[in-house]
């Protein structure tokens, strides 16, 4: 079941980024990973820009997205699940659900260019890569510029006004 997260979550919610980015392991640029992937006060300051949203399994949260509409587009962050829950669907219902959410025309998402397992997961929900993937990450994420080298940017054309 999809719930809109609370402040009150955030434990739960660093649980389950930090469990579900030991992923990136030998995968991104060791210059990028570190434990814990996300610290607490990074992750505060990511619930005051965004909305969290979790999927729930008798009342315990097991997955996140975070959803973040900022000038002529909306953002999908932070997308973790709990390994054991991954590859059940869920990803896909939460994307689903957030994607009904979006009043902007655009729905982008950024990734590791080495997260092959997410970039496939968005391609498969009808994101394409974006060739201008620079101009992208300055514009709407505030993120490293080693991490802008090193990521992807994929997008939805919604169609809304």
């Amino acid at each position: 079941m999809i719930c809109q997260c609370q402040p009150e979550d955030i434990d739960r919610i660093y649980f389950i980024v930090n469990e579900a980015a030991k992923a990136y392991e030998g995968v991104i640029p060791a210059d990028c990973y570190y434990q814990p992937y996300m610290p607490r006060s990074e992750l505060e300051r990511e619930m005051k820009r965004m909305t969290f949203f979790g999927w729930e399994v008798n009342g315990e949260l097991i997955g996140v997205m975070g959803f973040e509409p900022i000038k002529d587009v909306t953002l999908i962050r932070h997308a973790y699940m709990l390994p054991r829950w991954q590859r059940q669907g869920i990803g896909s219902k939460m994307l689903s659900y957030l994607r009904g959410l979006v009043t902007t025309p655009r729905l982008l998402v950024g990734t590791w260019a080495g997260a092959h397992w997410a970039i496939d997961f968005y391609q498969k929900h009808g994101f394409s890569l974006l060739p201008n993937k620079d101009e992208l990450l300055k514009t709407y994420w505030d993120i490293p510029r080693r991490q802008i080298e090193t990521s992807v940017v994929l997008g939805v054309e919604l169609g809304r006004i």
